[in-house]
């Protein structure tokens, strides 16, 4: 069989000698880890984190030592302090959420994201998958370290359910806190505008139960913003339970997995309805 000469005039036809296959998933996130990994801004946010969540706890360790060395809270709930560090890191793990995806916005990059790789569910995914895994594993390393370091200090042996929580649990929590951080920066793209809304989703039920407290016909509201503020919820991871009548550390867990997923939802649906 010959193969068919072109006709005179006709342009030529180029063939790549590199092997061409469809993009795939693991593309966007090989794609997506260079980006956040190259980026200035994304290792001052999780070195912030990182001193906020071991320097607060460790030295909250020691204060505890050295005032109540003999109190029971210190011989068995020492790792519970790992919280207080926990709600400070929260803030940079909220802002690292939010520039993931709105620093392309702000700069013009996300057209090149999307002509390079036209399915805006992919690349979207790829972001989710990229951010989640690296705020997890830092925050678990972390977490791990810290409580070695506060038993080292101020003695105790934790059960395994208080090392779960302290390590594996607060670092889920965070993870997923900041996957809605960036699912609100999808939705808002602008991050000031999406940070300022995930700070007051965090710190706003907190001052409202605030006022409300004095009014005794507002104080079940009070206490139910109280319980389920994100403050209190993490708390819960660490403590296993804070008040009465609160959600469980599972249920916690439960209930910013949802809203995670409701908002990375209405991301979705927005990324494909708008232009960019």
């Amino acid at each position: 069989m010959t193969t068919p000469h072109p006709q005179p005039g006709a342009p030529a036809v180029y063939t790549s000698p590199i092997p061409v296959r469809p993009a795939r998933l693991t593309d966007a996130i090989t794609s997506e880890w260079t980006k956040i990994r190259s980026l200035r801004s994304t290792m001052w946010t999780l070195g912030a984190m990182v001193g906020l969540l071991f320097g607060v706890g460790t030295l909250l360790a020691w204060i505890a030592h050295e005032t109540t060395e003999e109190s029971d809270f210190v011989r068995d709930d020492i790792l519970a302090l790992g919280f207080f560090g926990a709600v400070l890191a929260s803030i940079c793990v909220i802002t690292l959420g939010v520039l993931t995806i709105t620093s392309e916005y702000g700069t013009g990059l996300v057209r090149t994201t999307m002509t390079a790789c036209p399915s805006r569910a992919r690349i979207l995914t790829a972001k989710a998958i990229v951010y989640f895994a690296l705020v997890f594993s830092v925050s678990t390393v972390t977490t791990l370290l810290l409580g070695m370091v506060q038993v080292g200090i101020a003695g105790g042996e934790p059960s395994g359910g208080q090392w779960l929580r302290a390590t594996l649990g607060a670092s889920l929590y965070l993870a997923l806190l900041g996957l809605l951080s960036l699912a609100v920066g999808s939705l808002i793209r602008h991050s000031a505008g999406a940070i300022t809304i995930m700070l007051g989703f965090v710190l706003l039920p907190l001052v409202m139960a605030l006022f409300m407290a004095s009014s005794e016909g507002l104080r079940t509201v009070s206490e139910w913003l109280v319980q389920y503020s994100i403050p209190s919820q993490l708390g819960i991871i660490y403590e296993g339970e804070m008040m009465s009548g609160g959600p469980s550390a599972p249920a916690a867990l439960a209930i910013i997995a949802v809203l995670a997923g409701a908002t990375l939802g209405g991301a979705y649906a927005a990324l494909e309805a708008r232009d960019v």
